[in-house]
């Protein structure tokens, strides 16, 4: 079966079949909200439904009809009706559910009538869910609270009905709160963990997942919160402006700053009170983007900077990785912050709040508020606005009620903040707004009116023009009808909806002048209003109210309020404009407008149908309070009243990837512990304008105090001049000046009368001293005896109302050193019992770590030797001669090195973790401690075969510990008590004496009451009875003392007598003997009585005139009014008797509130002591049980001690021992390290001596032998003394025969032997001294090794005879712990025989024979019930384990035999790559190689040389030839300048010989041709010699080489303009074109070829 429930409308229950997939039942299950719906664990066809405000049990019975499902309701009784969230059903049928007012209820399924309401209240905290039995319960059962709580099930108080007490004691309780210690958590529904038996996770309200261990052992973990967010709405967010980072403020008073790119939490902060607001800084600001500005509600303004955190390691938490600094913080508000407003350039800053004020304040460079003043509105801030692009300051405040005003706020140092900060004179404007959504949908409603009637009209035109086309009707015969009558108009007469209240969820300038736009909730939602506020005063003053200028309805919302509005502008992320409207459903809803307006155009919404939709928060709490982007314009996030935090982004899949980045914090440089302000916590305290004014009160307090000073020195200036005088007085002739006496009046009666009283007390004292002194002794005595002992004196409190009364607990003191004698105890007993399983275990564990860290600094030598060898073999021979490509090889091939070193390591770490073949699962063997400690054939502590665990093993020491706690708890009890009851006493005194004023001034009210009738008399209040009253017992006044006389006459009637004529006579001084009496007695008479044991009687005095109330003072006004207006008189007394009675009604009322809460403080308290009796007879019991337990171990104490000192001395023995071999070892292991070192240096020596050696190298035999040879040494003795070390040498011919079996003595043929001692002709000497000082160092090496080697020998010895002596020692040991293990069995044996008191109730005892109890008890058992139930569970989780286990082991096979495929896999493929590696090498060097020797291969030395030497000579030639290059180069441009100059010149003579030849050509003309002077070539000539030119403009095409050349030597390119002067007119045109261009090319040849005409202007 499955049951399932409907939700709103119908709430409809339902039961499936799940397997055949059908209905089987389906009934209404209630009216309401139903939270929850079960099945029976253990009654088929039982469930139960619980909810809003109901409980409800079901029963599925077959009826006539067939299968019925029958409900009845629970019924909550006398206990308030309340809603239920949580319930368990018990096994018997009974539900233990949870309720609003911290309770549990208990019930039945079946709901007899006659069976007793249970209630179980909580001490403190909600308890939603209560958990039993099996399924989400534990194993602790209904005793065991989520909080930590003690269950406490009684029955109701004072007329709460019949019913026997029922009362539950928790098991075991957990304290859940936060580690800093924080609030209690608000756990509301707690799961188990899958997998842990006893691990549960809870919810709690206050914002975190908890992860709770509920085993209650002395190995429990304490409670672990898991994660931690927001406990209820958002009210605020902000943007980083540097990184991807948002802050949020929430109601739960949290402050958080989350990184949404990696979804992680990096900071929180809890503060006093709920965050409203909060803000981001720009970078312009502060450059870091570190601070954050928020609102509280509380009215307080932080101003806090974001750094990251230096991390802490030695502690988890989820604190995060980034801390708050509060730079500042101020009050400006009594109210809640609900807006902050900065200006663009952030030198301004506007705060509002709910308590109607406006803060104006300035902000200079380190952003510092600074406050300039406020000004008060006429409603609530919601929302501020400062204009934007406007030069004034101007203010949009958007408020409650449709209040929307317009301030212009006040620049800086323009307001007088010297006594107040309030501004008084403000420019404003103001605007209400008006609904106009009723006409607008009357307009709507009328307009679809007149488009159906227009529809139908048409309709019956076209129906009556197809009848006359058919011909069924003749028109002139049949005229068309005349219109109905139109349908009235519903709405006519029906006054405009005009809502009384306004809620303005957002308002802001829409850019053009002075308007604005609001969006409303409630009836005006749906709609986008514009706005203007009045252009003049007149106007604002002649309207109330104003009604919007345009108005635009968003399509698509169905009349859905718009909480608030976005404009997001194009950018990087998102190429087009849109607008986000936050709705109150939950809703984001984006606009597309059809143009892309900028940031500067007035806002517009005309176009509205371009839009989607994105249902993110909640649809009932989820009102949207913020959107914002981030700085990049990537992402976009929201924020909801229903806690959630949502994060959008424009960016397709592979660039989110890159963008999935941690975002950087703040650095926390520059901030320090000194630039930490002290937080405003208390929500009381001052604002600054509160402070402000308390500090000009307390100036105007010290002017007072001042001038009281004043009078007082001027009193003190009168004595001085008083004492002056007197002085003067004594100065003066001595017959002249005044006695002292004088200034006395009466002086003899003043010393007749002291005298005589003097005198009557000296005789009285006399006379009673002997008695005086007896009584006082006997009364020492028996304070000492009786009172001094106890804590309190015996108090009773009686209620005021009734005869109900509550005393106090008879509590003794403490010993006088009870709390040091406890201390030595609990510390002797926690030597006593020796060291523990866990401390042996620890003990253990640190030998274990300590190995661990040698082997790792073992194994960190080595690869650091290792790696420091390398490198100096490598890197030894760099020398400068060598290049930078032979550097960079050998660092290239240190970095392979490097990197095979690595990767080496990560393969000894690899195989390190590698299991063992013997290796356990921690799991498993977890699995197995909790097995052997909780499953299994336990024994009973009474079997033969018991063995006592070491936890539970008990002495003296400890036992006494035990007593001592129990007597100290049961102190504290009483105690407490006793000071609740003393406190009420206290209360009572103020009660009755309030009562007592409250008398006085009804007397007041009586008496000018002239209805007797009406005249109403207060309850009689009771005196205070002596039990209540017992410190007066010991305190005596003069009625006390007369009361005694009294009783002492009745005794002794003669004595009585004497004493009566003594009172009599004299009258007066009976007060005097009463006084010296208590003087004799050193009794203090009391002073504060408040009652004389007689009776009330009210008091004769009269009252103060401070507690007179008003209506007397009135009564003196109104007679004085009578007697000047007698014709009011009348109406002036009905009025002053109204007012008279209810005055009476008042005080009446007042004394019976006071009467009630009192007495029910009483009968509150009287059940707490019963409840609290109960408790102490417990602890009785249980102190008689600890006390016979203790008699019996203190038999046993001598034999315990003797064990215990022997097991510990063999331990203490037993960690010496592990501690020297553990040293030992230690020692074993880095000896082996330096002998490993010693080796590792020999090679390298090798490898050095072949890296110095090269390649190739012809002497390198000879140098080997060098190398290699043994010689002899001198062996260095050490001599203990001031002497120094003498060297002798070793007369030993023992020399090794390496030499002869590495180098043969015998001369082969043709070859020269070489003496090796001294450097042969041809070789380096470098290279020889090389070979020696290696050869030294390799003989000094090898008789270390060896010495080494010695010592390691011997130090191994030592250390497996450690051993053997640790194994003697534990046979020791455990022979010790198995005697005082059988001493335990023993012991407990003795302790078992006590008898032990166990309180039980009728209905809990089933041990019954043939249904009766039977008399003798002896054979029961005493079983605890929820152990019962858990052993019959155990059975069904054993069958459950048992297929788990059988299902585990399968798919262990089969990962097994997949494991072993994967394997042969890996290794095929292995061998695959090796031989890859192998043919690589073939093709590479021709045969396998070692690559580690290879990467050991140094470059050739004399090689790298030889290269240097070339590539220098290389370079020199180089710059030789470049030099020769340039000097021809050089000699190339003489050449080509010479050449060119010949060129002209021969130009020139050419041109010369040219003009020679024209001037003998003219000559001989003249000659043959006289007078023809002006014809032919003669006019050319003139023409020429006449001619002048001008270079107009010259530009060269390239710049070329300055170089010596005629003024204008054009090339070719290069363009220029000519002009001609001619001198004589007439000649100007007369040349011919080609006679001038024979002129040019006569006077410059090169033009035509070289260069560009541009003009040629001949004048």
């Amino acid at each position: 079966m499955l049951a399932s429930l409907g939700g709103k409308p119908d709430y409809m229950l339902t039961i499936w079949n799940w397997r055949h997939e059908h209905i089987t039942l389906r009934c209404k299950a209630f009216s309401q909200e139903i939270f929850r719906v079960s099945f029976s664990n253990d009654l088929e066809g039982i469930l139960t439904t619980a909810g809003q405000g109901h409980i409800r049990f079901w029963k599925m019975a077959r009826t006539f009809t067939g299968l019925k499902l029958q409900g009845e309701i629970g019924r909550f009784g006398k206990t308030e009706l309340s809603d239920i969230e949580g319930y368990v059903e018990l096994p018997d049928g009974k539900v233990l559910s949870g309720c609003e007012q911290h309770a549990t209820v208990g019930r039945r399924s079946d709901q007899s009538s006659d069976w007793p309401q249970r209630q179980a209240t909580l001490s403190r905290g909600p308890n939603p869910t209560v958990y039993h039995g099996r399924g989400r319960t534990s194993d602790c059962g209904c005793r065991r609270l989520c909080e930590g709580v003690g269950l406490r099930v009684h029955r109701p108080g004072r007329g709460g009905g019949g019913g026997r007490g029922v009362e539950m004691d928790s098991m075991n309780e957990l304290l859940v709160r936060d580690e800093n210690g924080g609030s209690h958590a608000m756990l509301k529904w707690m799961i188990k963990a899958p997998d842990g038996d006893s691990l549960w996770y809870a919810q709690d309200a206050d914002g975190g997942i908890w992860k709770l261990d509920l085993t209650f052992s002395h190995t429990t973990k304490p409670p672990e919160k898991m994660f931690s967010f927001h406990a209820g709405a958002i009210s605020g967010i902000g943007m980083s402006p540097l990184t991807d980072l948002v802050v949020t403020a929430g109601v739960d008073r949290t402050v958080r700053v989350y990184d949404y790119v990696t979804k992680h939490q990096l900071c929180v902060q809890k503060f006093a009170a709920a965050g409203t607001c909060i803000q981001w800084l720009p970078n312009s600001v502060d450059p870091k983007g570190s601070t954050i500005i928020a609102g509280f509600g509380d009215g307080v303004v932080r101003v806090l900077k974001v750094t990251k955190r230096e991390l802490d390691l030695s502690r988890k938490s989820l604190m995060g990785s980034a801390s708050f600094t509060l730079s500042q913080v101020l009050k400006p508000h009594n109210g809640s912050v609900t807006a902050l407003e900065f200006n663009t350039d952030y030198t301004y800053l506007v705060s509002g709040s709910s308590d109607k004020t406006v803060f104006f304040f300035s902000v200079d460079e380190e952003f510092k508020l600074n406050p300039i003043g406020y000004f008060t509105l006429l409603c609530s801030v919601q929302q501020l606005q400062l204009k934007p692009n406007s030069y004034e300051r101007r203010v949009l405040v958007v408020g409650d009620n449709g209040q929307v005003s317009e301030l212009t706020a006040p620049e800086p140092g323009s307001v007088d903040s010297s006594k107040t900060f309030q501004i008084d004179r403000i420019e404003t404007r103001d605007f209400r707004f008006r609904s106009i959504k009723d006409h607008l949908r009357r307009e709507e409603r009328r307009k679809i009116r007149e488009k159906a009637r227009e529809e139908r009209r048409e309709k019956k035109k076209k129906e009556r023009q197809k009848k006359i086309e058919r011909g069924l009707i003749d028109p002139e015969k049949e005229p068309e009808e005349p219109e109905s009558e139109e349908e009235p108009d519903p709405d006519e007469g029906v006054p405009l909806f005009i809502p009384e209240t306004y809620h303005i969820n957002t308002g802001f300038y829409s850019g053009d002048g002075d308007k604005f736009w609001l969006s409303l909730s409630g009836f005006d939602a749906g709609f986008l209003y514009e706005c203007e506020f009045a252009q003049s005063e007149a106007d604002e003053m002649s309207q109330s109210y104003g009604e919007p200028l345009k108005w635009v309805e968003v399509p698509g919302i169905n009349e859905t309020a718009i909480s608030f509005i976005y404009k997001w502008y194009a950018n990087a992320a998102s190429n087009s404009n849109m607008l986000f409207f936050g709705m109150e459903d939950g809703k984001i809803r984006i606009q597309l407008p059809s143009s892309s307006p900028s940031p500067d155009d007035p806002v517009e919404f005309d176009d509205l149908d371009k839009y989607w939709v994105l249902p993110m928060h909640d649809s009932e709490s989820g009102v949207l309070s913020m959107i914002k982007p981030s700085l990049n314009g990537k992402f976009l996030v929201s924020a909801g009243r229903d806690g959630n935090l949502y994060v959008f982004t424009f960016l397709p899949p592979d660039e989110l990837e890159e963008a999935m980045a941690p975002a950087k914090l703040p650095s926390p440089r520059g901030i320090t512990d000194d630039s930490q302000m002290e937080d405003i916590e208390d929500p009381k305290a001052y604002s600054i304008e509160d402070a402000k004014q308390k500090a000009e009160q307390d100036r105007l307090l010290k002017l007072a105090e001042e001038k009281k000073n004043g009078l007082k020195k001027k009193i003190q200036e009168m004595r001085r001049q008083f004492k002056k005088l007197l002085l003067k007085n004594g100065e003066i002739v001595p017959h002249l000046q005044l006695d002292r006496k004088e200034f006395e009046l009466d002086p003899q009666s003043k010393i007749m009368l002291s005298n005589e009283t003097l005198g009557r007390m000296d005789m009285a004292k006399t006379e009673y001293a002997w008695d005086s002194e007896k009584q006082s002794l006997a009364l020492k005595k028996l304070e000492t005896q009786f009172k001094s002992k106890l804590d309190c004196d015996s108090l009773v409190v009686k209620c005021i109302a009734s005869e109900f009364e509550v005393g106090s607990f008879r509590c003794e003191k403490l010993p006088e050193g009870f709390g040091n004698k406890k201390l030595d105890l609990m510390n002797k007993a926690s030597k006593a019992g020796g060291l523990t399983g866990a401390a042996r275990q620890l003990a253990s564990q640190q030998n274990a770590e300590r190995e661990a860290a040698a082997s790792q600094d073992q194994r960190d030598e080595e690869v650091s030797g290792g790696v420091a060898t390398t490198t100096k073999v490598g890197t030894e021979d760099k020398s400068g001669k060598v290049d930078e490509k032979a550097a960079k090889a050998l660092g290239k091939m240190e970095k392979q090195r490097q990197k095979r070193l690595a990767r080496q390591k990560q393969w000894e770490e690899l195989y390190q973790e590698k299991p063992s073949d013997d290796f356990e699962d921690p799991r498993d063997v977890a699995e197995i401690k909790y097995a052997l400690e909780n499953m299994g054939d336990f024994k009973l502590k009474t079997a033969a075969n018991y063995v006592v665990p070491e936890h539970l093993r008990v002495n003296t020491a400890r036992k006494l510990v035990q007593l001592l706690l129990l007597q100290e708890n049961m102190y504290s009890r009483k105690r407490t008590f006793n000071e609740r009851l003393l406190s009420l006493k206290f209360k009572k005194s103020e009660v009755l004496s309030e009562i007592d004023q409250l008398n006085a001034q009804l007397e007041t009210v009586h008496a000018s009451l002239k209805d007797i009738d009406k005249i109403k008399r207060a309850p009689e209040r009771p005196p205070l009875i002596d039990p209540e009253t017992p410190e007066e017992i010991y305190h005596y006044n003069r009625d006390k003392l007369i009361k005694f006389q009294k009783e002492k006459a009745a005794n002794d009637k003669s004595m009585a007598m004497a004493v009566a004529t003594t009172f009599t006579a004299q009258g007066l001084e009976t007060d005097q003997v009463g006084d010296s009496l208590l003087g004799a007695s050193s009794i203090k008479p009391s002073s504060a009585g408040l009652g004389d044991g007689t009776g009330y009687k009210r008091p004769t005095v009269a009252p103060d005139t401070n507690t007179i109330p008003r209506l007397a003072l009135e009564d003196t006004l109104l007679e004085g009014e009578e007697e000047n207006n007698s014709d009011r008189q009348d109406s002036f007394s009905s009025i002053r008797q109204r007012r008279l009675l209810n005055e009476q009604e008042k005080i009446l009322k007042r004394i019976n509130r006071l009467t009630e809460k009192f007495d029910d403080q009483v009968m509150k308290l009287r059940a707490e002591k019963f409840n609290l009796q109960v408790d102490l007879k417990r602890a009785d019991l249980r102190n008689t049980t600890l006390f016979e337990e203790f008699v019996k171990l203190k038999e046993f104490e001598k034999r315990e001690n003797l064990l215990a000192s022997k097991v510990n001395d063999k331990f203490d023995e037993k960690i010496k021992m592990e501690e020297k071999v553990a040293d030992s070892k230690s020692k074993v292991e880095a000896k082996r390290m330096e002998i490993e070192g010693l080796e590792e240096k020999q090679k390298s020596l090798l490898e050095e001596f072949k890296a110095n050696l090269g390649e190739n190298n012809k002497w390198e035999e000879f140098l080997t032998k060098v190398f290699k040879k043994k010689i002899k040494r001198a062996k260095k003795k050490e001599r203990t003394g001031d002497d120094e070390d003498d060297e002798e040498e070793d007369e030993s011919s023992d020399e090794s025969d390496s030499d002869d079996d590495d180098f043969d003595d015998e001369d082969e043929e043709g070859r020269e032997v070489l003496d090796d001692s001294v450097c042969p002709p041809g070789c380096e000497q470098e290279l020889y001294d090389m070979a020696c000082r290696l050869r030294e160092m390799r003989l000094d090496n090898e008789e270390a090794l060896a010495e080494e080697k010695k010592t390691f020998e011997m130090m191994k010895k030592d250390s497996d005879a450690m051993l053997k002596k640790t194994k003697v020692i534990d046979h020791s040991l455990a022979a010790a712990e198995k005697d005082l293990e059988d001493f335990q069995v023993e012991k407990q044996g003795k302790l078992n025989q006590l008898l032990i008191i166990v309180v039980l109730k009728m209905h809990q005892i089933e041990y019954l024979v043939s249904n009766v109890l039977p008399n003798d008890l002896s054979e029961a058992l005493v079983f605890e019930q929820k152990g019962l139930v858990r052993l019959q569970e155990r059975i069904v989780e054993l069958i459950d384990e048992k297929a788990q286990q059988t299902r585990k082991q399968k798919d262990n096979k089969l990962q097994n035999v997949q494991l072993k495929k994967g394997r042969k896999m890996l290794s095929s493929k292995i061998q695959e790559l090796s031989s890859e590696c192998d043919q690589m090498m073939l093709l590479k060097f021709g045969r396998t190689v070692d690559l580690e020797r290879l990467e050991m291969v140094t470059v050739n030395r004399l090689l790298e040389e030889l290269k240097e030497r070339y590539r220098q000579t290389e370079v020199f030639c180089d710059r030789e030839i470049a030099q020769w290059e340039a000097a021809i180069q050089q000699q190339k441009e003489n050449i080509t300048m010479l050449t060119r100059d010949n060129t002209r010149r021969i130009n020139q003579m050419t041109m010369l010989l040219g003009e020679q030849k024209v001037i003998e050509e003219n000559l001989n003309s003249k000659q043959k041709k006289l007078g023809g002077e002006y014809e032919g070539k003669r006019r050319l000539m003139f023409a020429k010699e006449s001619v002048s030119f001008n270079w107009c403009n010259f530009s060269p095409k390239k710049s070329r080489p300055s170089r010596r050349r005629s003024p204008f030597s054009p090339a070719k390119g290069d363009t220029f303009s000519l002009r001609l002067s001619l001198p004589c007119p007439s000649t100007r045109h007369e040349m011919p074109e080609h006679q001038l261009e024979t002129f040019l090319n006569i006077y410059y040849h090169r033009v035509p070829s070289a260069c560009t005409y541009m003009y040629i202007c001949i004048n």
